[in-house]
């Protein structure tokens, strides 16, 4: 079992307060790749800068590299000095580069992770880290079961044999379907305690998602009509501008419905419809959430209300763009798509009858992520109808990213002598609401995990309940080719019929 965390220098009735890990390392396994350099190792430095790592700490990386410290405190300090949120302080960056750490070796080669386990022990002497380490597995899905089994074989995975907690951070995808998953959460979940398992989706610790749990349970205003009675539509949209950046041997075999709609979508799905939990904890809050993934329905009419594209050449930012046949490394006569949207239901009495429409792809017009709830129209106006001939919906917009925060479209009274009305939007932005800018999701996933706060990281039973919404669409679509779409373009023709046929229109972000 892990032991909890305590730091005497705080209260920990004070919840206002962030809280300290007790002195830990953070083993990355594939440091040297993109999501490391990109993401990792500056959130460890902004952790540093805010004054939120362990004395002690020490970040230790491992990757095929014939390195020594010194390489990778060079590799370390590029990634913090370019990527890092808050400002390069040459002070902190020497306190954290005394805590950096290298071992070479390879995911298969036994020595190297003998080498790893000792390395540990060592570290209790020098650091007092007292037997606590955290893996993140960055790393290719395939070789997850051969990196876990070597940590299974030296024991450095055990909390009762090192004494202190052990916990590790799994990147999603989580299996390529259910039966996958499953065959990995049983190897995770017997080389490690289940509560030590972090399943990480960096979706879930970005501020506006968690601000949506705010914005539902803490105001009387929303949660009222938060439902079937006055809710028309929900559409959950993640739009990227951008390709596939190099990554065409994951990203083929994967896919938009396994790479973004398995975990992001649905996890912000379930954030949207769950019922309140009884207190702000990782099991009541995934409690809700299982029960709204476990009542999610498919369309009946998958051809209509499934559409999946692959994007053709076009204009993006005005430059051209190749197909994403013609990217490099990406098998030639591909079906893999780039672009999902899907019509999905939930069977609760709250939800009964209204449809949620989810939608991912790459090179379209914009990068935004966005949970837009639409409202039923008024029943009954008393105005002419020029007089509202430019009103539409109510709709409230929470914006995940880049411009977080959220917006309000209402009716309002155009000035002037006539009665007209037309649509007006109330802005909240948190960038100008608060002095202290949003940490980067990774910063407080990474937090989380060296705590052992598991609120924001999905357990098995909603990565299996994913997968049993996505296996049925992936079995239609392996015989149904994707749908093209010029780049620069919101997608397929068939994304829009969908919802014409709904007499519905997608909000355009």
């Amino acid at each position: 079992m892990s032991r909890p965390e305590t730091n005497p220098l705080r209260d920990p009735r004070d919840r206002r307060l962030p809280r300290v890990p007790d002195p830990c390392a953070l083993v990355v396994f594939g440091v040297t790749g993109d999501l490391a350099r990109k993401k990792l190792i500056p959130a460890v430095y902004d952790l540093g800068n805010r004054g939120l790592l362990p004395p002690g700490f020490v970040l230790l990386g491992f990757a095929r590299r014939d390195w020594g410290v010194g390489e990778f405190e060079s590799l370390a300090r590029e990634a913090a000095s370019q990527h890092s949120r808050t400002e390069f302080r040459e002070d902190v960056w020497r306190r954290i580069a005394d805590s950096l750490s290298f071992l070479p070796g390879s995911f298969d080669d036994p020595e190297g992770f003998d080498a790893l386990a000792a390395k540990l022990v060592e570290l209790e002497e020098t650091h007092g880290i007292k037997g606590n380490a955290a893996f993140y597995l960055s790393i290719p899905p395939a070789a997850f079961p051969t990196v876990l089994e070597q940590m299974a074989r030296t024991e450095m995975s055990d909390n009762s044999v090192r004494g202190g907690w052990r916990r590790v951070v799994v990147e999603k995808p989580f299996g390529h379907d259910q039966q996958s998953a499953r065959e990995l959460n049983e190897l995770v979940d017997r080389v490690f305690t289940p509560n030590d398992v972090f399943r990480i989706d960096h979706y879930l610790g970005k501020e506006t998602v968690q601000n949506l749990l705010a914005l539902r349970f803490a105001n009387t205003l929303f949660e009222p009509i938060w439902n079937s009675h006055f809710v028309d539509s929900v559409q959950i949209t993640m739009a990227e501008d951008v390709g596939i950046d190099g990554r065409a041997a994951f990203y083929d075999s994967a896919g938009a419905a396994r790479d973004v709609l398995q975990n992001h979508l649905l996890q912000l799905l379930a954030l949207t419809a769950m019922e309140e939990p009884v207190s702000f904890d990782a099991e009541a809050i995934r409690t809700e959430k299982i029960k709204v993934l476990n009542a999610i329905s498919l369309p009946r009419d998958l051809e209509h209300d499934a559409i999946r594209g692959q994007y053709d050449q076009g204009w993006l930012a005005g430059q051209r763009v190749p197909a994403y046949l013609d990217e490099k490394d990406v098998p030639k006569g591909s079906t893999t798509e780039t672009y999902v949207a899907v019509r999905l239901g939930i069977e609760t009495r709250r939800w009964a009858g209204v449809p949620f429409y989810l939608r991912t792809g790459k090179r379209l017009p914009r990068r935004v992520t966005e949970i837009a709830v639409v409202f039923k129209k008024a029943p009954h106006l008393p105005f002419d109808a020029t007089d509202t001939v430019e009103l539409g919906q109510n709709q409230l917009v929470v914006r995940v990213q880049p411009d977080e925060g959220v917006t309000l479209r209402f009716g309002s009274k155009v000035p002037g002598s006539a009665m007209e009305v037309r649509d007006v939007s109330m802005d909240f932005l948190y960038g100008a609401s608060f002095t202290e800018s949003s940490p980067e999701a990774y910063e407080r996933l990474i937090l989380d995990v060296l705590l052992g706060d598991q609120t924001l990281f999905p357990r098995n039973e909603e990565v299996d309940a994913s997968w049993r919404v996505i296996d049925p669409l992936e079995e239609f679509w392996a015989t149904h080719p994707p749908e093209k779409y010029r780049a620069g373009e919101w997608g397929p023709r068939g994304a829009d019929e969908m919802l014409t046929r709904d007499g519905r229109v997608w909000r355009r972000p």
